[in-house]
């Protein structure tokens, strides 16, 4: 059984009294990404307060000033530009990579054979073959006590964890349709200059493994179950792109776009959209689900908000039937208990807290966190199958079945925080307004 459709249990605070470790994290890179993951350790840290303790430890990166300037912004310890020279260090328990996909497999595989526990950026990889491999290493790592996870951090939004709770409470009966859409439109203008998301050799592909990748995820997340085919189109739009020193133009080697359809293991039709070319829409991630019961919907730009449309609603009226509006921000929704009162909303920050506590509680108690490495090779071979289908016409192309996991992590579908540290938290919360 694969960790699809599973996340972790949060950490339970356990009260301010509860011992406290601490593990130093060494990161490697530090733009974009470096940026998200910097900010979500701090503040798991800070409102989450796990039993197991993120001290940022050192920053690595080639450009030392730059990396400098970084670790100064988000309060890293120090800088090295030496890869292998972080991993070495006695200080460094946790590796988080943040670096181009053409570097994941080598710095995972050696972080992990050095006994350091791993957080790496998502797709896991470039290839099937080194995904093959990254995953590999963490069962055998696994079997030593570290832990490994792919920085899938949308399936984090509270929206999409209380939509998978309520998938599978069965609320939506037998699932049907899934529809997917990850619009973006930062290429749309032909003038944007190359960059290394438009190499293949460091990206692997385009549109479809920079932001495809995430909703593939999400959607074996929300049903819990794997893709099992595939029939694809991808297209580049924009073959030639100023090169940044405007020295000249680059090749684009990758797709500007990627459309498929695909089946899940319980029969359930899918549609998937990516596109970094779709203006005016600047981060829209589009689900719904309908199944014979119900049906569910979300849109990422309206991040705190889930719509619900119950079909077993006899009471009533034809006429006042609808999609129902769930503002996500209560204490009982998941994640939300150490967060602001109602009603005060959560942004893109705030998933890499989640994804950050959720793997501090993982490792403190050495369970599986999920997604797990299994899981992201599942997703490069979901990737490689579109591809595939793509260069021969569209042909329908199967995915092979899941990597079992030899034990699957914690109770399913459970994402919140314990009942034990809400409960805290909401009495803090009453004294504060009561002082």
């Amino acid at each position: 059984m694969s960790s699809i459709g599973t996340t972790d249990r949060q950490p339970a605070a356990g009260g301010p009294d509860a011992p406290r470790a601490e593990i130093g994290i060494g990161m490697i890179g530090y733009a974009f990404m470096g940026m998200a993951h910097s900010q979500g350790w701090r503040n798991a840290r800070s409102f989450f307060d796990p039993v197991l303790q993120p001290r940022l430890t050192v920053l690595g990166g080639r450009d030392r000033a730059a990396a400098a300037d970084m670790a100064r912004r988000f309060d890293w310890r120090e800088v090295e530009t030496d890869w292998r020279a972080l991993i070495a260090r006695e200080d460094v328990g946790l590796v988080d990579i943040c670096t181009p996909g053409d570097t994941h497999a080598e710095i995972a595989i050696a972080a992990l054979e050095a006994g350091k526990h791993v957080l790496c950026e998502k797709p896991l990889a470039n290839t099937v073959a080194e995904a093959e491999a990254m995953a590999e290493a963490a069962a055998r790592a696994r079997a030593r006590g570290v832990r490994s996870m792919v920085g899938f951090t949308y399936r984090r939004v509270p929206a999409i964890a209380l939509a998978r709770r309520l998938v599978a409470e069965g609320r939506l009966g037998r699932l049907r349709h899934v529809r997917a859409q990850y619009l973006q439109d930062w290429l749309a203008d032909p003038a944007v200059p190359m960059s290394w998301r438009l190499d293949k050799e460091q990206a692997g592909s385009g549109a479809l493994g920079d932001i495809g990748a995430h909703i593939v995820d999400l959607t074996q997340y929300l049903t819990g179950e794997p893709l099992t085919g595939v029939s694809a189109l991808t297209d580049t739009f924009v073959g030639e792109r100023p090169l940044p020193d405007g020295t000249g133009t680059g090749t684009v080697t990758v797709d500007d776009a990627a459309v498929f359809l695909g089946r899940f293991g319980s029969g359930a039709l899918a549609t998937y959209e990516a596109t970094r070319y779709a203006s005016g829409r600047k981060n829209a991630i589009r689900i719904e689900l309908n199944g014979s019961d119900g049906s569910l919907a979300f849109d990422f730009e309206d991040m705190n908000v889930l719509h619900y449309y119950d079909g077993r609603a006899e009471t009533s009226e034809p006429a006042t039937r609808g999609f129902t509006r769930i503002l996500v921000t209560e204490p009982d929704h998941p994640y939300l208990a150490p967060w602001w009162p109602p009603g005060h909303l959560l942004g893109y920050e705030h998933g890499f807290a989640h994804q950050a506590a959720d793997l501090l509680t993982a490792i403190a108690e050495g369970t599986d966190p999920a997604p797990s490495f299994a899981d992201g090779l599942h997703i490069q071979r979901v990737l490689d199958a579109v591809l595939s289908s793509a260069a021969h016409g569209s042909a329908w192309t199967e995915v092979p079945a899941p990597v079992p996991a030899a034990d699957p992590a914690g109770e399913p579908h459970r994402n919140d925080t314990s009942r034990r540290q809400q409960q805290h938290q909401q009495e803090q919360r009453k004294e504060e307004v009561a002082s």
